[in-house]
This record gives C-alpha cells, structure tokens and sequence, in this order.
C-alpha cells in the first residue's frame, strides 16, 4: 500500500524531514517500508499521524449516567453515585460496558488503552477478572493496560495496602491512588511508594482533582520521587489545583515535576464538567498547566477519562474529539504541534514498545486524517479518517 502526499505532524516524525512538508509512505505487510519527500509539495492529501495511545480511562464505570445520573459539578457527589451503583455490578455487566468501549475505541484508532480499575477495598474487584479476559482477548488490537484506583487513606491499613500491591503485581499492573487534599497526606503517599518499590510497581494518581488553591498532592509526589530516587515511572492525571495557584506556586511546583520527570495527563471533557461552579457561567476551566509544563520539558498527554458515567455524561472514546476539546481549552496551538498529547507521550509514558514516531521499519498502524492543514484539525474534516492496523485498512470514519 502507498500513502502518498501527505502532512506528517513534527512530533511525530521519526526520520530526517529537511526541507520536505509532505511526505510519500510505503507500507510493505505490517510495517512501514519508506517515507520519503512527496514528488508534489503544494497540495497535501491529509495528514498523517501513528495509532492513538489513550492514557486514563476508566471502562469499569462507563455508560452507566442512565442509572445514576449527571452530578453536574459535584465530583464528590459522582463518587457517592458511583459508590452506590458499584454494588450491583456483576462479572457480565462490566463485559458488555467494557467490550463496548474497546470496540469504540478501536473504531476510532486507538491502539493502546490504560484504564483505572474502582479497587476500594482490599479485596480485588469483580472487573479486575473481566479486564484480564479482555487484555487477552484483545491482544495485538488494543493493549491494554489497569490501574488500581484506591483512596489514598485506605494505604493507612497496612494489611489492606500490602495486599492490593501483591494482586496488582500478580495481574501486571499499575498501582495507584486517588489523592486530595488527604490528611497526612504525605506518610499516606510515602506508604504507596514503599509498596511500590517492594513490588517494583509504577505508579499512576489521580491528583489534585479540584480547584482548592491549597490541594499539594502533585507538588508531594514530586518530593517524594526525587527524595526516594524512584525510578519504575509516575503518571499523574488530573492537577487541576494547579491552574487556579500563584504563578509562582505553580512554577515550583512544575519545576519539582521536571525534576523529578513526571507524566502530567489532562482530561478535558470531565474536568471541564465537573471543575468551576454550575450557579453561573464557569470562568474556571479546571485543566492543568499543559503549556507550562511542556516550557520545562514535560511534554503531557490528553486523554478520555470517564465516558457517559455520572463524572461526564456525554462522549466517546474517540481520542480525536477530547484532543479537540483540549486544544480550545488550553490554547495549544499551532494544534498539529500538539498531536503528541495523542500519540508519542502518552506511548512514552505508557511504556509501550513503539513511541508513536513514524519512520521507516515501524508498526502500520495509522491514521490518515483528511485535515490537509493544521486548521482542519478542529472540524468535520479532522474527524474524517482511515484507519490502518497492521497494515491493512480496518474503517473509514466519516
């Protein structure tokens, strides 16, 4: 197969462009063959990018708004819901919720997916079975990867903590914590980060999720991971305090995360939502620091988040859409100088075995937007798309 004139995004070049805007590719099987300059340089045929990687998802709770409601704004009233409702699911329950996103997912080109389990007791939950099912049955479709969402004052007990670290281990996953504004706070992440380093667990946090000025989660695991010389990676989604702190606040805080070399993840649709007050037209957007954090080197990721669940009752999991929604919400902008956030960082922060990076010898699994400019991006012709796994045409989404 033969993509011929079209843009491929700087990020996500893996070869030496020159002067060259668009680009010829041959794919040969399931990998790409060659990119060279495109004979013809003034009109491109669309644009280019590798395979979606979506780095916080939560597929154990989606579509479930129909029984529990929008809590428009409230996050701590969605959680409450959600709570409540957890207790009626059943090993087939989550399958049909899970296996709906995984399809919806891949329609959309998404080729790897890290979705946060409800793990809020000691015992594993009953979607921890149904996730291993699944990583099995969707291998070399989407890679997917868990993580153990637990309230961080739960690592108080000992037991409870220990654990849930030797299951997470077992199933190869990812240990994690939701962390706001929690007393003692700093003892309680001290103990995850024991845990991890017994078990030699990387760590991913909900952090910092609301717009309390005084919520210092982000700036502790900082510390903590420079402190402690930790080295298995740290992914932390959310940091929505960041955006409403002083300035100088916030650049120390983003100072200490290049440091200590972080991953932020920015969930604009629920963030969005749930973030400022509902009483009045919000003026707080509630998304972190996204272009601040990549001046010090933190190129950071967006991601779906919670898909038609009482945090967000709308959306898909079509990582293009939130994408969109991000680059309003942030200013990114040139947009085609942020389709990394999609692509590159999260594959680095996600650990996969391919970046993202197109170049000669890497995986066919593509996308060819018909945007020809980065100001198509945003709009019906961003949203149009082949998509090639393995080399091989899988859908055309018009």
């Amino acid at each position: 197969m033969k993509l011929e004139a079209l843009r491929i995004p700087a990020p996500l070049r893996g070869f030496a462009a020159g002067e060259a805007q668009l680009f010829d590719i041959a794919l040969a099987g399931d990998r790409v063959e060659s990119v060279v300059p495109s004979a013809q340089q003034a009109q491109a045929r669309g644009t280019l990018l590798s395979a979606l990687v979506d780095a916080h998802a939560h597929i154990d709770k989606n579509y479930t708004v129909q029984d529990v409601g929008a809590a428009q704004g409230n996050l701590f009233a969605a959680i409450e819901r959600m709570n409540r409702h957890r207790e009626s699911w059943t090993g087939e329950s989550l399958r049909l919720r899970m296996e709906r996103a995984l399809h919806d997912a891949w329609r959309s080109g998404t080729r790897a997916l890290r979705t946060h389990l409800d793990w809020v007791q000691a015992e594993p939950p009953a979607a921890l079975a149904v996730f291993e099912a699944l990583r099995e049955e969707w291998r070399g479709r989407v890679e997917l990867q868990f993580v153990s969402l637990t309230p961080l004052d739960l690592f108080a007990d000992m037991a409870a903590g220990e654990r849930i670290a030797r299951e997470v281990k077992r199933a190869g996953g990812t240990l994690g914590a939701f962390v706001y504004r929690n007393e003692g706070i700093v003892h309680k992440l001290g103990r995850v980060f024991d845990l991890a380093q017994q078990h030699g667990l990387g760590l991913d946090f909900h952090v910092d999720e609301g717009l309390d000025v005084e919520a210092s989660g982000l700036r502790s695991i900082a510390q903590l991971v420079r402190a402690r010389d930790f080295a298995q990676g740290v992914v932390c989604g959310h940091c929505c305090s960041l955006s409403v702190q002083d300035d100088a606040v916030a650049n120390e805080t983003l100072a200490l995360c290049a440091g200590a070399g972080l991953h932020l993840v920015a969930l604009p649709t629920t963030n969005l939502y749930l973030q400022g007050a509902w009483d009045r037209t919000p003026v707080q957007r509630g998304i972190t620091r996204i272009r601040e954090a990549a001046a010090r080197g933190l190129r950071a990721s967006l991601a779906t988040d919670n898909v038609q669940d009482a945090f967000y009752p709308y959306g898909s999991y079509d990582l293009l859409e939130t994408f969109g929604l991000g680059v309003q919400m942030a200013h990114l902008a040139p947009a085609s100088d942020w389709l990394d956030t999609v692509t590159v960082n999260p594959a680095k922060a996600l650990g996969l075995a391919w970046d993202g990076r197109i170049a000669p010898g890497c995986p066919a699994d593509l996308l060819v937007l018909s945007a020809t400019d980065e100001h198509e991006l945003i709009g019906p012709r961003g949203r149009q798309r082949t998509v090639i796994r393995a080399g091989r045409v899988l859908d055309t989404l018009n």
